[in-house]
């Protein structure tokens, strides 16, 4: 039996600010474990998404994708998102949206309510470690993960991505 939320971490953690996503999983596996939530959740890393992690949707009550931005306005931006084809030119790499997509294509039925958490980052080079504002944006972000994972129910997580 599926845990009922399934958050996805993605990047990679040799690229500096890349690493926020794997980061923020490390750090979220031990607080489910201290708050005794681990069993409703299923926390999958990975260095990017692909068109396979539409399996892990299966039996879902929720999905979150957890990943660093660029240009994301800082800390971070939390919002609801819905199926879409992908701007991607192979397999091997797919924003959240195509992921949906490719469920809802597979399956033949409406993907789980699915959000983003995207954490701003600021230097992506490789072999750099986390910048001092990716360290401060993680924070903050993980202060909105902690209520979402104590009230991992569809309207809260939508009033938090209106807030």
């Amino acid at each position: 039996m599926s845990a009922p939320v399934v958050i996805f971490a993605v990047g990679n953690p040799s690229r500096g600010d890349d690493a926020l996503g794997p980061e923020c999983h490390g750090q979220l596996e031990k607080w489910l474990e201290n708050e005794n939530l681990a069993d409703q959740f299923e926390l999958i890393e990975d260095f990017q998404l692909q068109i396979e992690h539409a399996l892990d949707l299966h039996g879902r009550q929720l999905a979150l994708f957890i990943d660093a931005g660029a240009c994301t306005p800082g800390p971070f931006t939390f919002q609801r998102i819905a199926p879409a084809t992908g701007a991607a030119y192979t397999t091997h790499e797919l924003p959240p949206e195509a992921v949906l997509q490719v469920y809802v294509q597979t399956e033949g039925e409406e993907p789980p309510p699915a959000f983003v958490l995207c954490i701003r980052g600021e230097t992506f080079e490789l072999g750099e470690a986390l910048s001092p504002a990716a360290e401060s944006n993680l924070r903050l972000a993980f202060e909105l993960l902690r209520t979402l994972c104590r009230k991992a129910q569809l309207p809260e997580w939508e009033r938090a991505a209106q807030a």
